[in-house]
């Protein structure tokens, strides 16, 4: 039995070690006896395992270390048909007691248990071996030779082993000695990041309501923090904190930890959920992971198997998918994949997750979580693997992950955005975001509307280039066009609108590119209006017959001054091509208009470059001198119509020239 200590309990829980102590191994072997002679916590907490005998369910305790400070210890059952319940109680683990009795020796849970600690990454532990005194000497020597050959090459290798008897207590003050000096040796969970808690038990309490339990696997969170349950996204706020049956004020990861939460309906929540901080995780159905099939296991898994993902302490149905090529994974070997799941699950990129078959109930291997794909990904593509490659070796750097998930969001987002894709708190994202930026690693792509909007460098130079790519695509496959609707080159290059933007700006700015601004209302300037992009080398050089029409319509537009006609009036008048290759006659028109020899104001209203110009000048000259100018002065100033006055004035109220009052016009105070 533990000895409480008379030291005061830290309502911060800085007295807790943030980490947790874990039973594994195959039914009847004494766990459940070992913890309550570890804590003097009995961990059968259900009427149905006391009175069977049997763990079924997750149970928990806590111990005091010789220095005063609490361990938590969590309970797993061994029973082949609760494995779902083992690996939900393992994933909080950090240092494992497993335990192998002395009287039955090696048993299938031990070993399915130690894949599934090795699968998920626990590194720290100790073997117990109990029952003692029910064998003689000689065989515990042989138990313990047996575990040497398991335990080889395996993260128990070189742990410290156990004997003990839970009837004589004989070999337990070395057992909690050991089990201290491991504890002493795990550095204990960091508390940072995005507070996340996979929920392992839900239940009402009177006078409280809902309560969540778990084990935070990062962040923190205290009384008063808003919190998100995911899925279903149900959000409320924490009303209390218990943790080892105390109050606190703050948990953090690596403590098991009870919450009770507001405005969230406990029928509505169950295990598998996460209790996490509001807009950051999301529930995902696709996954990428990388996979391996366990050494041990004598068929290959075949490409496409339905299994049972577990991740955290959710169990759903999933979809293999082997992404590399192959048909088939062969045992020892892995492979990067896609999980189609049947039931999103929250998670975070280097999360660990146990695949087990549907039938029979069979662990097969297991893996890291690399991120989500949006669609069903397809085996065999390079660039799918080239893009999962990345994001795995970006596990080891966060920095990297941010800038690989930049480059697979093929857009520009904000800080908030960025946290939600990378699973980290925004506060921390604006940092590592102002870092990149001073490397040159990532661009503002927002021109200063709306705040800071970011892609990564490389997406932006790659954006830069491809830009160029489909100007000269476009200029090759129609020479006779002088510019490219920025709308054409943004859907023929799929490039985001923020970032095209930028890409413009810059490219104009080298003299790359030349680009027509639209005005105000859609029509522009000297350019009629189209907001067009070329390559500053490219230009159009009219021959022959091209370049007499359109010498003839300028002249016609010119000729008929403030009185010009439309369109089609001017084919009819100028004839020769636009009888002979109406097509042609249309293109050459519209070459006009990009290059500001004719300027179009209305629908069907057009007038030659010098005129446009002339009317221009004198209505900023006589509205410079008088500041107001009747619409009917300066139609009788142009010595025109209404007709084409009014559209013209209207035109330059559009492009930000004039504003009207009235009947008349002043000019845009900029």
């Amino acid at each position: 039995m533990t000895r409480e200590t008379s030291l005061p309990r830290a309502t911060d829980g800085s007295d807790i070690v943030s980490v947790v102590v874990g039973t594994a191994g195959h039914i009847n072997h004494g766990k459940s006896t070992l913890v309550k002679m570890l804590t003097g916590i009995d961990p059968d907490r259900l009427k149905e395992e006391r009175e069977n005998r049997m763990t079924t369910d997750l149970g928990f305790a806590r111990f005091d270390l010789p220095d005063g400070r609490t361990v938590g210890v969590i309970d797993v059952p061994g029973h082949e048909h609760f494995v779902k319940n083992m690996v939900a109680g393992a994933t909080g683990i950090d240092v494992v007691m497993l335990v192998v009795a002395a009287n039955d020796g090696i048993m299938l849970q031990t070993r399915e248990h130690l894949d599934i600690l090795t699968l998920l990454g626990v590194e720290h532990g100790l073997v117990v071996v109990t029952k003692i005194d029910l064998v003689d000497e000689d065989l515990v020597g042989v138990v313990i030779l047996e575990l040497a050959d398991l335990l080889r090459g395996t993260f128990l290798e070189n742990a410290p082993v156990c004997p003990i008897s839970s009837t004589t207590q004989k070999g337990f003050p070395e057992f909690k000695a050991a089990l201290a000096k491991v504890v002493g040796q795990v550095r204990p969970r960091d508390a940072t990041g995005a507070f996340r808690m996979p929920i392992q038990r839900v239940f009402s309490s009177k006078g409280h309501g809902t309560v969540l339990t778990g084990i935070p696997l990062t962040g923190q969170v205290k009384i008063g923090d808003p919190v998100e349950v995911l899925p279903p996204g149900a959000t409320g706020k924490v009303r209390g904190i218990q943790a080892y049956s105390r109050d606190l004020e703050r948990a953090r990861a690596g403590h098991s930890t009870a919450l009770n939460v507001t405005d969230v309906d406990w029928k509505a929540v169950q295990r598998g959920m996460a209790v996490c901080a509001p807009g950051v995780f999301t529930a995902e159905q696709f996954l990428e992971a990388r996979l391996t099939v366990l050494a041990r296991r004598r068929k290959p898994l075949r490409d496409r198997t339905m299994l049972r993902i577990h991740v955290g302490t959710a169990e759903v149905l999933g979809e293999v998918v082997l992404l590399e090529g192959a048909k088939t994974l062969a045992p020892g070997i892995s492979s990067l994949c896609q999980l189609r799941l049947t039931e999103p699950v929250v998670f975070a990129p280097g999360d660990k997750f146990i695949a087990r078959l549907h039938s029979p109930l069979e662990t097969i291997g297991g893996g890291t979580l690399l991120g989500a794909s949006k669609h069903r990904l397809k085996a065999g593509k390079a660039f799918v693997i080239e893009r999962l490659t990345e994001k795995e070796a970006a596990l080891e750097n966060p920095d990297d992950g941010l800038l690989v998930a930049l480059d697979d969001a093929k857009k520009a987002l904000r800080a908030d955005a960025i946290a939600k894709l990378v699973k980290r708190p925004k506060a921390e994202i604006d940092d590592v975001l102002s870092r990149l930026s001073k490397a040159e690693k990532v661009v503002d792509v927002s021109l200063g509307k709306g705040g800071p909007a970011f892609v990564s460098t490389r997406l932006f130079e790659d954006a830069r280039a491809k830009a160029q790519q489909v100007l000269r695509e476009k200029h090759q496959k129609r020479p006779h066009k002088l510019f490219v609707p920025r709308a054409d080159l943004r859907a023929t290059a799929q490039l985001d609108d923020q970032v095209l933007d930028v890409v413009l700006k810059k490219l104009e700015g080298e003299g790359t590119i030349v680009v027509t601004h639209a005005g105000r209302g859609g029509r522009g300037g000297g350019s009629g209006g189209l907001e067009g992009v070329r390559l500053s080398e490219h230009q159009v050089q009219l021959q022959g017959a091209d370049a007499e029409f359109a010498m003839d319509l300028v002249t016609l537009f010119m000729e008929r001054g403030y009185a010009p006609p439309g369109k089609e009036e001017a084919f009819e008048t100028v004839a020769g091509l636009a009888l002979e290759n109406p097509g042609r006659a249309q293109e050459i028109f519209h070459y006009l208009l990009e290059r500001g020899d004719i300027v179009q104001v209305h629908e069907d209203i057009y007038f030659e470059k010098s005129r446009y110009e002339d009317a221009r000048k004198r209505l900023v000259e006589t509205l410079g001198k008088t500041g107001f100018l009747l619409s009917s002065a300066f139609k009788d100033d142009l010595g025109t119509s209404r007709k084409y006055a009014i559209p013209l004035l209207e035109h330059f109220d559009e492009v930000g020239l004039t504003v009207r009052e009235g009947d008349g016009r002043v000019l845009r105070k900029n």
